[in-house]
């Protein structure tokens, strides 16, 4: 309970708890429209829906400081790469973030004259870039850690009093596949704060390409990776170690 009343105090906490309710409602209000007498249950959930979003508005305010700093901070990172692909995907975030703030400002009221769909498709084409970029980065961890752990491998292949491995390559050109996909899964399970931020922005892509028309999707899939997001993110927070560390 003291670890839930301190994740609840922080604001990013408490934004993740509300995106996670947002798209579940999404996702439940997909799945129970198709089926008859659902209509109340399906209304209330989008309005429920609707008010968190809103809700959660008030939370991403302060969002562009956050985001200039975190671009300060990855400017110092030392390998090139890293550095690169996050700098320019927190200042994407920067924009966003921005942008974001102008849609509130139109929705509350306080300046009509905005045009809701020229910032919503920049909003969503700067959220999609720093997603891209995030992606190309995890990526890039991926490829070291498959380095070393095929390195490693080799080094225990070669020891004369290491046990044989459980799985071999018979045949290279048919069974690539499955070496490849198996060393994946071990580098992945050695580096989980890697795994989960490769996930959450897989899952979270899929709002800005169907924003954008590159690959629309169905609100029962949008809410699914949405949730699967929120929930990785949750953990981000409530557990800090399990956030991918910036060398």
């Amino acid at each position: 309970m003291d670890a839930f009343t301190r994740f609840t105090n922080q604001t990013q906490g408490r934004e993740r708890l509300f995106r996670a309710t947002q798209y579940t409602c999404m996702l439940l209000s997909y799945l129970l429209e198709p089926h008859p007498g659902k209509e109340k249950v399906v209304m209330k959930l989008k309005k429920l829906e609707s008010s968190v979003s809103t809700g959660r508005k008030w939370f991403r305010l302060g969002n562009v400081v956050h985001a200039v700093q975190a671009t300060e901070q990855s400017l110092h990172a030392t390998d090139l790469v890293p550095r690169i692909c996050l700098t320019l995907a927190n200042l994407n975030r920067v924009l966003y973030f921005i942008c974001d703030t102008v849609l509130w400002v139109r929705s509350v009221g306080l300046a009509s004259g905005i045009n809701k769909e020229k910032w919503r498709t920049w909003a969503a084409r700067h959220y999609y870039y720093s997603l891209l970029l995030s992606l190309a980065r995890d990526l890039y961890e991926i490829s070291l850690q498959m380095e070393q752990v095929a390195h490693d491998r080799a080094k225990r292949e070669k020891s004369p009093s290491q046990e044989p491995l459980g799985y071999s390559v018979a045949n290279e050109e048919t069974e690539w596949l499955q070496s490849f996909l198996l060393l994946l899964f071990r580098s992945l399970r050695k580096h989980p704060p890697l795994f989960l931020d490769t996930v959450k922005n897989l899952c979270d892509i899929l709002n800005p390409l169907h924003q954008l028309g590159i690959y629309k999707s169905n609100p029962g899939v949008i809410g699914l990776g949405g949730l699967v997001s929120s929930v990785a993110g949750i953990i981000t927070v409530a557990c800090p170690h399990m956030k991918l560390k910036t060398h």
